[in-house]
């Protein structure tokens, strides 16, 4: 996992990479609190495009290729934001991010989980570019669409992936003896895997409580909390495989980092890669058992 911790881009220098840190963390507070719906799209989106950049790289697409793939997230995103179709106005209706952050979730669980445990390799540019837009675009649906509801909805999502990072960093050093994935991460262990569990476990038991502020629909009782800690648990298995997924296409492209745009850290796609994972499973869960805001 990597939003805080344990990946590559960690041999960076500790004094550049927590600077880079707060500057990132007031500036994503900053956008998340400050911005309306509209302009945060707008932030969103340029980040999702440099996010499209690192993913080019990584998916071994150059030259033309690669502007192409550029060119088309802005467009997809672009298109979201502005074409009367997509109905934006403080967020998307909820067909749209259900549509949209549907097809993502269902990559993650049903082409990622088996594309990782397999190490596959395709060698058609199409589909890598495909799987990057799904990718890409669930996100940043998914981000916007938290975002336009609460951006508490969203730092509570984000929570999640971020314990579980740091209960996995901890667990996997102290306990840490069965590889988990060692041909893709050597790294990361089902040690940390079981800390980054009993970690969310915690923290979903601790926000409980807030579920009715929070605008939950059902009935408060045992059998919401245990919804409420799988949804939590499975938000954070979902996280792990997309950390694993981009340290695959980092081993497959030969690269150490994503990319250089954040001093210390490396690029984007190493910061978010377990965020983007979660985040439209988690948009979907917000739909479906929070009230409008």
């Amino acid at each position: 996992m990597s939003a805080l911790g344990s990946g590559p881009a960690s041999s960076h220098p500790l004094a550049l990479r927590v600077a880079t840190a707060c500057v990132l963390v007031a500036l994503v507070l900053v956008a998340l609190f400050a911005l309306p719906p509209q302009l945060f799209a707008l932030v969103v989106l340029a980040a999702t495009v440099a996010a499209a950049d690192e993913w080019a790289r990584l998916a071994r697409l150059a030259g033309t290729s690669r502007a192409l793939f550029v060119a088309g997230t802005l467009a997809i995103g672009g298109w979201l934001r502005f074409a009367p179709a997509a109905r934006f106005e403080d967020g998307w209706p909820p067909g749209v991010v259900l549509a949209i952050c549907g097809v993502a979730s269902v990559f993650w669980l049903v082409v990622a989980t088996p594309w990782v445990l397999a190490r596959w390799d395709p060698k058609s540019q199409l589909v890598r570019a495909v799987a990057g837009w799904i990718v890409l675009t669930g996100a940043f649906v998914a981000l916007v669409a938290m975002q336009a509801r609460s951006p508490w909805l969203v730092l509570a999502a984000m929570a999640i992936v971020w314990i579980a990072d740091t209960s996995a960093y901890f667990a996997g050093r102290a306990f840490g003896r069965r590889r988990l994935a060692p041909q893709v991460s050597p790294g990361k262990t089902w040690e940390g895997v079981y800390g980054a569990l009993a970690g969310v476990a915690v923290y979903a038991f601790a926000l409980a409580p807030l579920g009715p502020a929070a605008g939950y629909r059902g009935v408060a009782g045992p059998a919401s909390l245990v919804l409420w800690l799988l949804l939590a648990l499975a938000l954070a298995g979902i996280s792990i495989i997309g950390d694993l997924y981009e340290s695959l296409l980092k081993r497959q492209a030969g690269v150490k980092d994503s990319g250089r745009l954040l001093p210390g850290h490396g690029g984007i796609l190493d910061r978010i890669d377990a965020l983007v994972a979660a985040l439209p499973p988690a948009s979907i869960a917000a739909l479906l058992f929070l009230g409008r805001p």
